[in-house]
């Protein structure tokens, strides 16, 4: 299945992707199953996910039905939101591709010979949903694009073994990372140990700094999440072409790690870092850019670039 949040009157919603349109399942059904504990397991994404496979066998029921007696479905043409809407962690890797390392200069060093680099974005205020800008703040100086799969977490979990990390997985969605490449907060600063690092995480940290959608994938409907073709285009122009088996770190290996740190919640997401074709430092996102990003089996994230 995919799975969307939209912006209803009522507030968030859940639907489903059917032939690029969205059925508020929900709405549907009451319309086609009219049980109210059923129902209530199709009342919102976080909820959705928190509730496990009755959710899932639920919202599939509703599509069946609806296959079956079209109109019986509500449809929806309220803007998306964010898949997860209220992720409680937005989770980030840093140099997981080999090539985006060496692209910035740096030596890849095997699994290993290192560990994974996390780090967080405050998903309340970075986050920003499928045809929603991404806003260049003014004090923004060298803004860059980042295309990366996003795994969103199903069920909590301290300590995962990476052979038992799929059980933990809700689904995948699409990431961009945009970043801040040249953020210096102070200019008249006088340089202490750490600043650069500082700067380049307080670069990532921007509104808007996250669009993620436009759907959530069923994990049932991905076997495979390392080996999924990745584009990222600008203005039509390809990027970044790769797949996420040249991952330094595969999904299972990452679910592993993250959580020895911090533990994984239902809705959380985990972006799995980006492959080489980064604009820095050559090339930089500016007022009327569009970015998109497909991803094999998920489908495409756009957005506008706006000059806040």
């Amino acid at each position: 299945m995919k799975l969307v949040s939209f912006q209803s009157a009522n507030g968030a919603k859940l639907g489903a992707l059917l032939d690029n349109q969205i059925l508020d399942l929900h709405a549907t059904c009451q319309a086609v199953a009219p049980d109210i504990a059923f129902n209530r397991l199709l009342s919102g994404m976080l909820q959705f996910i928190e509730k496990g496979e009755s959710a899932f066998d639920a919202a599939a029921r509703v599509i069946r039905a609806v296959e079956a007696n079209p109109d019986k479905a509500v449809w929806s043409t309220d803007p998306l939101l964010p898949p997860v809407p209220n992720p409680k962690k937005l989770l980030l890797l840093a140099g997981n591709y080999a090539s985006h390392i060496e692209e910035g200069g740096g030596e890849a060093l095997s699994r290993l010979e290192t560990t994974p680099r996390v780090f967080m974005k405050p998903p309340s205020t970075t986050l920003t949903a499928h045809e929603q800008p991404i806003i260049i703040p003014e004090n923004g100086m060298f803004i860059d694009w980042e295309a990366e799969l996003g795994i969103v977490i199903g069920k909590r979990g301290k300590f995962i073994d990476a052979d038992d990390a799929y059980d933990y997985v809700a689904g995948y969605t699409i990431v961009n990372d945009v970043s801040e490449r040249e953020l210096k907060v102070k200019e008249s600063r006088v340089d202490r140990d750490g600043d650069e690092w500082f700067d380049w995480l307080n670069g990532k940290w921007f509104d808007t700094f996250a669009p993620v959608g436009p759907c959530m994938v069923t994990k049932d409907e991905i076997p495979d999440p390392d080996n999924l073709h990745l584009t990222l285009k600008v203005n039509g122009e390809i990027k970044q072409d790769a797949n996420t088996g040249q991952m330094i770190f595969n999904v299972g290996e990452l679910i592993e790690f993250t959580s020895t740190l911090v533990t994984l919640e239902p809705g959380d997401i985990i972006s799995t870092g980006t492959p080489s074709g980064v604009g820095h430092p050559d090339e930089k996102l500016a007022d009327g850019d569009v970015v998109e990003i497909e991803i094999e089996k998920i489908g495409t994230l756009r957005n506008p670039v706006v000059q806040g």
